[in-house]
């Protein structure tokens, strides 16, 4: 098995030993599916950008790994980036990685949440395109859906939808300003919040044109 087989065995492994995830399967294939398509984001930055593809694919993988101790824990959801970095270290190490390599998967997944890790790093373009893969996924098309039916938006009153859109559109715009680890992430992220924005513009459109002629 290649180190990547490995690592996509072992994240398995983790979700489904995972309590909450059994209590709640469609919690853990998503988070399983998000996990995947970090790792394609990882892979097409990597060869962009001639960074270490094996290492940040690995990184894409278990950048979220922690999920599977997170919610029997107490712990907030900001440490689940330094939760999944513990979990994956003991792991990699038993892979066939340079010292340097595992502390570098290990960092980016550490802070790829809030920017923080519980142990010395270095904030590469490596690192930081851990968070950057995982931004992409999050700000791209299927996000939408998702992020509208999490605020219920289908039974909110209409000001309330109004409202939602505007902070949705509000948080875009600044989005936009924040940096990146590369300049393909940040192009990819930009595409994809331009994309955003539009659907947003879109829906706040409709939703001006539904109360009166």
């Amino acid at each position: 098995m290649t180190n990547i087989q490995k690592t996509e065995a072992f994240l398995r492994e983790q979700f489904a030993g995972c309590a909450y995830f059994r209590e709640h399967p469609a919690d853990g294939e998503y988070r399983l599916q998000h996990s995947y398509r970090v790792a394609h984001v990882a892979r097409e930055i990597a060869r962009r950008e001639g960074m270490d593809e094996e290492g940040l694919v690995i990184g894409g993988l278990l950048h979220d790994v922690g999920y599977s101790l997170f919610f029997e824990s107490e712990e907030s959801w900001g440490e689940h980036g330094r939760m999944s970095a513990r979990l994956a270290r003991p792991f990699l190490e038993q892979l066939s990685l340079e010292p340097q390599r595992v502390r570098e998967i290990c960092y980016g997944i550490a802070i790829h949440v809030d920017g923080k890790a519980d142990f010395p790093g270095e904030k590469t373009a490596f690192a930081l395109s851990i968070g950057d893969a995982d931004d992409v996924d999050r700000f791209d098309a299927y996000r939408i859906y998702d992020a509208m039916e999490y605020a219920d938006f289908r039974n909110l009153k209409m000001e309330d939808k109004k409202k939602w859109l505007r902070e949705m559109l509000d948080w875009n715009n600044w989005r936009l300003t924040q940096k990146s680890g590369t300049e393909t992430a940040r192009q990819m992220i930009a595409d994809r919040l331009l994309y955003q924005r539009q659907y947003y513009e879109k829906v706040l459109e409709q939703m001006e044109r539904s109360e009166t002629i």
